[in-house]
């Protein structure tokens, strides 16, 4: 009994464990080839071409049949930086990647043999051939900026028709960065360094030369300010002269006698406002008159009558240096006031 247990025990196991062979699931996001001794099994080609296995639960034929699964979501490939020469002849290093998926996995399978690694291998050159080839026909700043979406445009498409040899769909191709190589990198930024330190100095000088016309107009408007100034504060000035020589005029009239005695004695403060000052006169010069008329008695009047319009005389005045007394000798009497 105990032994007939375990033959059946034994039985079961093996009978589980070729169901479990026998049955095989499919997800999603996979697609699934049945294979004869590495050959592909074409089931239900007709309604789903190149997909030969719906999603779900699907049974095979344990040691007679295989299956392979492959993703079918879009998958990235990084390719390796590579050198490209430009229309100019400058060697240009291009990263860039690449977004493809398989639509025809019976294709795929034929073509690369499965393996991914192969595939992405393919299609590395074929995106560095198609890369090579346009980058030959622009100049590096047509690349950098002017026709860089044109470029990915042209080489997805290119690589799509290509691509379908394989069983596989180029979804996307773009550059992730485009550099120069450190022996031309160097050359490029001291040209660009000039060129910005030429544009510098054009930019000082046009401002230097608006700043020097800035000033000469300032300055131009400055001196026609102060001419036209000036020229009105003279034209107040004479207005201002004739009105005090009327003024003057119309006082010595009313009295002369106080207006020559008011003259003279502004002319002796201006005269003797200073002590080192000598003064070279005649002691009986009509400057003296209200000096030498002690009794209080009115004298001739010295000072000349101004017209109307003019303004009275002024007494002039000489400062010389001290005399050598051989000059003293010579000269005549004089009168020291200081």
């Amino acid at each position: 009994m105990a032994a007939n247990k375990v033959i059946v025990l034994a039985m079961t196991a093996i009978l589980v464990l070729i169901g479990l062979m026998c049955v095989f699931t499919v997800k999603e996001t996979e697609l699934a080839l049945m294979l004869r001794f590495g050959k592909v099994v074409s089931q239900d080609l007709k309604e789903h071409p190149g997909v030969h296995f719906k999603p779900g639960l699907h049974f095979k034929v344990p040691f007679y049949h295989t299956v392979r699964k492959f993703d079918k979501r879009i998958q990235t490939l990084d390719a390796q930086p590579e050198h490209f020469l430009t229309s100019e002849k400058k060697n240009l290093i291009v990263d860039s990647f690449i977004k493809w998926r398989i639509i025809d996995v019976v294709t795929y399978y034929t073509a690369v043999g499965g393996s991914s690694l192969r595939a992405k291998q393919r299609l590395g050159e074929m995106i560095a051939d198609g890369l090579r080839s346009q980058f030959g026909k622009r100049t590096i700043k047509e690349v950098v900026s002017g026709d860089r979406s044109e470029i990915m445009d042209i080489i997805t498409e290119e690589a799509n028709r290509n691509a379908k040899q394989f069983g596989i769909k180029i979804v996307d191709v773009r550059i992730k960065r485009i550099e120069l190589p450190r022996e031309v990198s160097s050359s490029v930024y001291q040209r660009m360094e000039a060129e910005r330190e030429r544009e510098a100095k054009k930019l000082r000088s046009q401002g230097e030369a608006e700043a020097v016309r800035i000033r000469a107009e300032a300055d131009r408007k400055r001196i026609e300010v102060i001419s036209e100034a000036e020229r009105e504060s003279e034209e107040i000035r004479g207005k201002g002269d004739a009105e005090a020589a009327d003024i003057y005029a119309l006082a010595y009239n009313q009295n002369p006698e106080f207006y020559a005695l008011y003259r003279s004695l502004n002319a002796y403060k201006t005269t003797f406002n200073n002590r080192n000052d000598i003064l070279l006169i005649q002691p009986d010069s009509d400057f003296f008159n209200y000096f030498n008329n002690l009794n209080g008695n009115n004298p001739t009047l010295s000072m000349p009558i101004p017209k109307s319009g003019q303004i009275a005389p002024e007494v002039e005045r000489e400062t010389v240096s001290e005399p050598t007394p051989s000059e003293e000798e010579d000269s005549s009497p004089v009168d020291k006031n200081g």
